[in-house]
């Protein structure tokens, strides 16, 4: 009997958080808004309060920002994904050199695109009473 080494295909979270990690480096940190559509759904459910629904929006939003802040970035530190769920735990930069954020995203993906968006934000504090990073 012969064992063949088969390549495991990659798990729906696995492929879910490719798919998160892409789109945040593509559309948020390299400002390839006209990328945004592989990654985003047009009616994209967006629970930040600031923000209208749909991928219009959401690509104004990153263009403006690209505007006035041409080196912001997300790093990703940590995801957690869970089904339809990804958890992104990053650390945002709006420059180098500027205060950071502690920034944790939710997104739903349904039919292999981000349909529904969460978020939260920290300043991160010069010292913890821990002594480590929130992020």
């Amino acid at each position: 009997m012969t064992v063949q080494n088969a390549t495991a295909a990659p798990t729906t979270a696995e492929q879910n958080t490719a798919l998160v990690r892409d789109f945040m480096e593509t559309v948020w940190n390299e400002g390839r808004t006209q990328a945004a559509a592989r990654f985003v759904a047009a009616g994209l459910a967006q629970h930040n309060p600031a923000l209208p629904d749909g991928l219009a929006a959401l690509t104004a939003l990153v263009d403006s920002l690209h505007a006035q802040l041409p080196e912001l970035r997300f790093d990703i530190r940590r995801t957690v994904a869970e089904g339809e769920l990804v958890v992104v735990h990053s650390l945002f930069t709006p420059a180098p050199g500027a205060d950071a954020q502690a920034v944790v995203d939710i997104f739903r993906i349904e039919d292999g695109l981000i349909a529904e968006h969460w978020d939260v934000h920290q300043e991160l504090p010069a010292t913890t009473a821990s002594g480590r990073p929130a992020v």
